[in-house]
This record gives structure tokens, sequence and C-alpha cells, in this order.
């Protein structure tokens, strides 16, 4: 028998109820959830239901925080203290989409750090201290104004005062987040105006002007990550059992098959595809290259994704035969296998102004669109279109369609937003986003490339097969080793000039990569044949 209500019951005066399936919340009361019992909370009352004792892993506090967050939005507040192990650390990623309140007790002053760990490893706390100073931290935060701009419906901030944090963030991040809708940027500008305890705009903008590290916050504030493997299992069931298989008995051995999944943050969804191929080509005896993209704006995120490390919570919702199959149990970490991990190519990619991967036979952008303006969304929607071969499927999340390209794709399934390329069509122009060439442009071919100095070579064609190999960063040299044209972001490894160069490549670059370069293209010329290195360290 617990004694929990015994041992709070000598430090309060609130009421203490054990709860019972049905009971109604009430104010400035405590309620303690039955062994072996799951709770949620769901119009305003506590529902119990048995947990699964076949279920190793017991994730009680994840999902109260999920049902938290969806009955009360902006308004809920999650807070974790002492304890074991990690539960909570996944709800309170929900509880942050929602626009609710993250509060952790903070390490040092835990008897058990675990859970206030985990939680904090996040990025997604909101407040972080010793017991004793959250209850006024948190009662500010209730009480203060800044707090209604949690609402949904929140009005944007004036376009002067919106448009100097964005530029902020577009300096120091890199990302032009005017394409994203008003109503996500502002709640999460007003969010941390409150958070950072600055009286109004004009204050929170010099607190940017000054301190960095709170237009990282910014950042990561903005930029909701919610990801699990295989998230909307009846989805990916369908995805499993009528579009996986499908690709794969069209593909021949050749041919291989390509995927994109744009705004991956740590990978989870890039391996749940990973797994799914690599099952299909098992049950038919089939080998197929495969190849999936997984990109995003957010270095951080894709640099967990490569590492492929992921803790128990993280793995739950896999089939125990998949993560036997396909994960290296490491302690309390697990690791996706060599075979998994080499299906996958993580980079740096911004779908709303990088050119897009082409030639693929799937793409996985799920709650990401819902996330932009209605204009970038159709010039997004546009680029994955022209992005996809005929017949190429497109897999989005719930709350997204196709909207008015609805003509140029077969519905598969409605429920799970998933749709088939109907053909090859030019969509006008509009795949042409701010600092995007227009890829689709018509240019007579050449034979062969002249020197720098020649006359003008026709770049798009090979442009075209660059992006579709190597995008965001390459370079096309010619027989001397000279750059004839960069692509994406390679000025970060070499310093290069815009456009065209008549510079030697390896005089661009120095230590261990001037001789990974030198000899990939020492071999790349005498075999005929692409040349990989791994592993090659440089300074950025």
């Amino acid at each position: 028998k617990s004694l929990m209500d015994e041992l709070l019951a000598r430090r309060t005066k609130l009421p203490i109820h054990r709860v019972e399936d049905g009971m109604a919340v009430a104010a400035n009361s405590i309620y303690l959830i039955p062994a072996q019992k799951n709770m949620v909370l769901s119009g305003g009352k506590l529902l119990l239901t048995d947990q699964d004792k076949s279920d190793t892993l017991k994730l009680p506090i994840d999902m109260f925080f999920r049902s938290l967050a969806q009955d009360l939005g902006p308004h809920a507040i999650g807070i974790v203290l002492s304890g074991t192990g990690s539960d909570g650390s996944r709800g309170v990623r929900e509880l942050h989409k929602a626009g609710g309140l993250v509060v952790v007790q903070d390490k040092e002053s835990a008897a058990f750090d675990g859970m206030p760990r985990s939680a904090a490893d996040t990025g997604l706390a909101d407040i972080v201290d010793c017991p004793e100073r959250l209850p006024a931290r948190i009662l500010r935060f209730i009480e203060d104004p800044a707090a209604a701009a949690l609402e949904v419906d929140e009005a944007p901030e004036p376009e002067n005062e919106m448009s100097v944090i964005l530029g902020l963030l577009r300096n120091r991040c890199h990302i032009d987040f005017s394409v994203y809708k008003p109503s996500t940027v502002g709640r999460r500008i007003d969010r941390r105006i409150n958070l950072a305890r600055c009286q109004d705009i004009e204050a929170y903008i010099r607190r940017l002007h000054d301190d960095p590290s709170e237009v990282d916050a910014l950042f990561r504030d903005i930029l909701v990550e919610v990801t699990q493997f295989f998230r909307d299992t009846k989805a990916f069931h369908h995805l499993e059992q009528e579009v996986i298989p499908r690709l794969v008995e069209q593909t021949r051995s050749q041919d291989g098959i390509r995927v994109w999944t744009p705004g991956c943050a740590t990978g989870q969804e890039a391996y749940s595809l990973a797994i799914l191929f690599r099952e299909c080509m098992r049950q038919r005896k089939k080998s197929l290259d495969v190849k999936i993209f997984a990109s995003d704006v957010h270095q951080q995120s894709l640099e967990v994704g490569s590492t492929g490390v992921y803790d128990e919570r993280s793995v739950a919702g896999i089939r125990p035969r998949w993560l036997q199959r396909y994960f290296v149990n490491e302690g309390e970490k697990y690791s996706v296998t060599q075979e998994l991990r080499q299906m996958v190519i993580f980079a740096p990619h911004d779908v709303t102004r990088d050119p897009p991967f082409t030639k693929l036979d799937l793409i996985s952008c799920r709650n990401l669109l819902i996330y932009l303006l209605p204009s970038t969304q159709r010039k997004v929607l546009s680029l994955f279109h022209f992005a996809l071969k005929t017949g190429g499927v497109l897999f989005l999340g719930p709350s997204e369609t196709v909207a008015d390209l609805e003509p140029e794709f077969e519905v598969i399934n409605s429920r799970w937003r998933i749709y088939r390329k109907r053909r090859d069509v030019r969509l006008l122009d509009t795949t042409r986003l701010p600092g995007v060439p227009n890829i689709t442009s018509v240019i007579q071919r050449r034979r062969g490339l002249g020197s720098v100095d020649g006359e003008q070579f026709a770049v798009q064609p090979i442009y075209e097969a660059l992006l579709a190999e190597y995008v965001p960063s390459s370079l096309l040299l010619n027989e001397n080793r000279e750059i004839l044209h960069s692509f994406g972001d390679a000025r970060k490894y070499f310093q290069l000039p815009e456009g065209r160069s008549s510079l030697d490549v390896l005089k661009l670059t120095s230590g261990e990569l001037r001789t990974a370069l030198s000899a990939a293209l020492h071999r790349a010329e005498k075999e005929e044949r692409p040349v990989v290195y791994k592993g090659v360290q440089c300074q950025l």
C-alpha cells in the first residue's frame, strides 16, 4: 500500500485524493494515481486504464503529459521533479508543441536526477530551477499579462517589430521565418518575452541584440520538434501494407529507390521508413539500393539523427522484433545498425529556399506545411511535385492536403493524406522560391566543358544531376581541378566567391580535407567511378 497520501498530508493542508476513474478535477487539490494504472486528462476528468503487463517500459507520465497538452493546450503546465529513469521527456515535447509551460527541477537539487536531467536535455524546458523557487516563478508566469499571448488566435506583433526580430534570426540562424505563419512565430515570440522577463517587445528586441543565446532559444522555440518512430501507427501501417510493397515490386534492381524526408528533425521518421523498406525487401528476397535523404534546417537535430543513438523512451513504439533486428542495445541507449544507418543520408536543407532533391519515389513531409504561409505551402508542394517521379508518392501530415494541386495527385488514402503524382507537368513559376534558381528551365546541352575562361557552357543539365545526388553542398570541376560552379552552401568549406571561379580547388583547402580531396579526385579520374571518403575532419 502506498503511503504517499500520508507523507504529503504532513506537508500540506490541500485535500489529497486517490484517483478514481472519471473523477472531475478541482482547483487546489492533489491527485494520486493508483498503482499499476495509466491516467489521462480528458474534458476536465481523470480517466484510468490498466497498465499493459507485457510492456516492459512503462511511461505513465509521458502519457499523462500528452493528454494534458491535448486537453489544455497553451494553458497546460507540466512539472518534472526528482525521479529515476526518463519518463516525462517525450511528454514535454507535446506540451511544448501545444504552447504549454515546461518546468523542470535542476539536477543539482534532485535526489534522483534521471527524470529532470532527461527532461532538461530535450532543450525545451522553459524554467529550470530548484523546488524552492519554482512556485514563485510559475505563479509569475500565470499572473503576467503576457501569458495571454499563448492563446492560439493571438494577433502577431506589429510588422516593424516582427521584421526586426526576423532579421536577427535570419542573420544568426540563416533561416527566413517570414515564410512561416505570423501567428505561429508571434506566439513563440510572446512566449519568449514572458519567459525572458521582458516588459515589452522593445525590451525583448534589446535583449536579442545583447544576448545571442536568447536568439538561439527563440530559434529552438519556433522549430517545434515533435517526432517519434512510426508516429500515427495506422498511417505507417498503410505505407507498410500498400505503398512500399508496390514501390519495391515495380523497381528494377539496377534503378534503386530514392526517398526524401524534409523537416526530419532527429531522424526517427527517416529510420522508420528505412525499416519498412528493409522489411519489405527481406520478405520478398529482393535487394535494392534505397537512399533516404533526411533534411532539416536545425544542425543539432541532424547531428542526433546522423549519430543514430536513441534512448529507451524514443524506441518504445517500435515492434520488439524490429527493435532486436535493427538496433543494438547499449545500456539505456539503442543505436541503429550499420545496415540501417547506411540507407539514410542526413543533410542541412531549407525546403522553403533550397533546390529540392529530384527523381524521387517517395516524399514524406509530415506536419511541416501547417506552419507555413499558404503561398509558401503551394510553392513547396509544387517543388515536391517537380521532385517526384511520375507515380511517386507524397505522404503528408493528417492536417495537411495538396490543396489546389489536387488535380495533379491521385488520392491513395484520404484519411492519412497519401497521394500519388499523376503526370509530369510544369506548374508555372510557383516552384521559384526566393533564392532558388529556376531548375526547370531548358538549356541546350553541349558536349564537353571548356576552361573557366572559355565560352559560356550549359551548366543546367549537370546542375540538375548534382542536385539529385549531392545537394546542398557541391562543386563542379573541369579536368584541371578548376571550379566551374558551386552549389548549395559549399563556401563554408572553401571560402568560394559567388558563382564561377578560376581557382584550383586544392589551393582553397588545407590539411586533412585537402589530402582527402586530392586522393579522391585522382582515384575518380583513374577508376572512372564514384569515390567516397568518410570521417574527414575540417575546420569550418
